[in-house]
């Protein structure tokens, strides 16, 4: 029987390729989107999971930032696929790139609920449905997408490097809360990544980008989502941050 996965920001960049893997994986994916922009595009992946590997999927749309739009995700989702619930990739994320003088309140408490409250609503609700159900031969996993400023400072980036600290925090009290019951909980927390975003920079600033990075190039979106496989097959792995950045932190 196939185990079912939940992604949040799963229908762009990172999160795409981690839904896909996903669904390479055998798992039955449920994929929100927030805005009716996002919906054909977040269809049309999970028509090419069920066509490509022959899971199942769901698509709801629900804004992770409020707790009540994380309760009808979840429930979509027992709904459509029972009461166990294996993996949450909690993955949704956005920033402001603004300073702290200028900032508006509202942009902050929005990096703040999107970033950081909507993993902690999401942990909050699928962790029932996991531990109902998990043991050290069965093992439930949470994925959460941290990143390199939560492991540094960035400039005028002060509300992401929160979140993203934030979400290492979390990750680790959950681990050591839920280890003896069969539930690992990790981070991923990505360098300088190939997305849309940085493919919207000229070349001459990619290149000093990429000048920065030991390894000397920017990463693809396929090393999160090979990062995210490693640990969901890796049962001696908890409380864990993982960062593929080329060397550009070191931990």
């Amino acid at each position: 029987m196939a185990k079912t996965a939940i992604i949040t920001g799963g229908s762009r960049g990172i999160g795409a390729a981690m839904t896909k893997k996903l669904g390479e994986m055998g798992y039955n994916v449920v994929i929100n989107y927030r805005s009716a922009s996002s919906k054909a595009g977040t269809e049309q992946i999970a028509a090419d999971l069920e066509k490509t590997y022959g899971v199942k999927t769901l698509v709801v749309k629900a804004d992770v930032s409020k707790y009540e739009d994380c309760e009808t995700l979840v429930n979509e989702t027992v709904k459509a696929f029972g009461p166990n619930i294996d993996v949450l990739i909690n993955n949704a994320g956005i920033t402001n790139n603004c300073n702290w003088i200028d900032i508006t309140r509202e942009a902050y408490e929005n990096v703040i609920n999107t970033n950081l409250m909507s993993f902690l609503h999401m942990t909050h609700l699928v962790l029932p449905h996991m531990i109902n159900h998990s043991d050290k031969k069965n093992q439930c996993c949470i994925v959460n997408t941290s990143s390199v400023g939560g492991l540094t400072g960035v400039i005028n980036q002060a509300d992401y490097c929160a979140s993203k600290s934030g979400i290492i925090g979390l990750t680790r009290a959950l681990a050591l809360e839920f280890a003896s019951r069969g539930v690992r909980v990790n981070a991923i927390a990505p360098g300088m990544i190939m997305t849309d975003m940085l493919r919207g920079v000229n070349q001459d600033e990619l290149n000093a980008l990429a000048a920065t990075i030991p390894e000397g190039f920017i990463g693809d979106v396929s090393d999160i989502a090979g990062a995210m496989e490693y640990i969901l097959k890796a049962p001696y792995v908890t409380g864990q941050v993982i960062s593929p950045n080329g060397g550009f932190v070191l931990q």
